[in-house]
Parts: C-alpha cells; sequence; structure tokens
C-alpha cells in the first residue's frame, strides 16, 4: 500500500435506509492511479461511490481523501475538495446545451489542467455539437459530456459509474481509450464496472465486491479469469 494514498476506505458500512449495502470495505487509491471495483448487480459498486462522493453518510474516519476525513460530509462539499462523480445514467441536464453542462462543472473554480478546450481537445466531438441540446447527442455522447463536466471540476479522484452501461462496444473502446489523457494530468479514477475485460485493461489495481464485501482485491495484471469468476459470482 502507498505511504500516503490519495484516499483510504477503511472498514466502510454503508445502508439504504435500513437496508446494509457495504460490510466493512477497505481500499486505497493513489494519487494518479487507476482502480477498478467489479461486482455483479446489487454486490455495493454504487453504494461505495456514493459513500466516497458524500451522498451516502458514514463514519468520518470510514473515508480519508488528501489526508482527511471526509466520511459523512455533504457532498459539495467533498466536491470542493477534490472528487468528483460520473453517476449511472449520466445526469445531463436536458434543458442546457452541451457547452452549458460542461460549464456547471466549473462552478467550484478549482486551479487545475481543465478547462472547456481541454475538454474539448479530449472529445473533440463535443467541440462540433458544443451548442446542441444534450438530448440530441447520441449515448456515446452524452457519456462524454458527463465526463467532461466532471472534469470540469478538476478533481484529484474521478469516479466513474458504469460509463459502458447501454453503449456500443465500439462507443466503449473509444472512451476507455481516452482515460489514459485524464490519468496523464495526475487525476486518479475509480471505475465502477460490470465490463471486466475493460476495467481488467484500464485499470492497475482491481477490487471485486460480492454482496457488499470485498471477495478480492490484487493487481490486475495478476489476477487470472478463474479467480475473478470465483469472487464474482461468489463460487
Amino acid at each position: 500500500m502507498p505511504e500516503t494514498p490519495l484516499l483510504t476506505v477503511c472498514d466502510l458500512d454503508a445502508f439504504y435506509g435500513d437496508i446494509q449495502a457495504l460490510f466493512g470495505v477497505s481500499l486505497h487509491v493513489a494519487l494518479g492511479e487507476a482502480v477498478a471495483v467489479i461486482g455483479a448487480n446489487g454486490a455495493g459498486k454504487s453504494a461505495l461511490l456514493k459513500s466516497i462522493a458524500g451522498a451516502l453518510r458514514t463514519r468520518p474516519e470510514a473515508v480519508v481523501f488528501d489526508g482527511l476525513p471526509i466520511g459523512g460530509l455533504p457532498a459539495h462539499v467533498v466536491a470542493a475538495r477534490g472528487i468528483a462523480l460520473v453517476p449511472e445514467g449520466r445526469g445531463l441536464f436536458p434543458s442546457l446545451s452541451v457547452e452549458e453542462n460542461l460549464l456547471i462543472g466549473g462552478q467550484l473554480k478549482r486551479a487545475g489542467p481543465w478547462t472547456l478546450d481541454r475538454v474539448f481537445e479530449l472529445f473533440p466531438v463535443l467541440a462540433e455539437r458544443r451548442k446542441f441540446s444534450s438530448t440530441a447527442l447520441s449515448g456515446g455522447q452524452q457519456q462524454m459530456v458527463a465526463i467532461g463536466r466532471a472534469l470540469m471540476s478538476n478533481p484529484k479522484l474521478l469516479l466513474c459509474d458504469e460509463i459502458s452501461l447501454g453503449l456500443a462496444p465500439i462507443v466503449v473502446r473509444d472512451i476507455y481509450a481516452r482515460l489514459p489523457a485524464i490519468l496523464e494530468h495526475g487525476t486518479a479514477i475509480i471505475l465502477v464496472e460490470q465490463d471486466i475485460v475493460q476495467a481488467l485493461k484500464a485499470a492497475q489495481r482491481v477490487y471485486c465486491l460480492q454482496e457488499g464485501r470485498v471477495a478480492l482485491a490484487g493487481a490486475a495484471k495478476d489476477l487470472s479469469r478463474e479467480q475473478i469468476a470465483a469472487a464474482y459470482f461468489g463460487v
């Protein structure tokens, strides 16, 4: 484990009302690292991201970011600290243009490399459609807007929740091909995915959740298909 990880999640429990979604989950992420969190539906992947992002309450010391406990802080405070969430389903504002959706992400005015022009360099198709309504875009282009909006806050940690969901394989490959450029700017990434192949290609390390618990953790290059299948399906 790195001496000073950017993010440390320690013995995290999370609840949706009276239903417990996570049981003692622990993980860490280093600055500039890509970490994948995989697992079947209901494994607790989204609950983990929501706990980190401040959308689910937890103990302060259960989530430590950049050396400070942030568990239980409101989501807007967590965002100001440098964590951005790309939510499942994208969450774009349908009445706003592509450019306006992106500019919303920059309202925190955090210092960093990501500007509107830099996002357009990462996703050139968005520059061509900057004045279009977000509803006029393809699913893949909408996902690019959601990622770009998160980057506009200049996060130290980008949380991506199922960015391949509902997209054609060629579009998924195109989006994943942009992730190295994000990492090169020093932003760490947590990828929550059901697309195991893409997750293993993109991440240095992998955590597999099974029924709200960490069933497997390790370097992506060291984990066998048999290990991952056993942890994924709980067999």
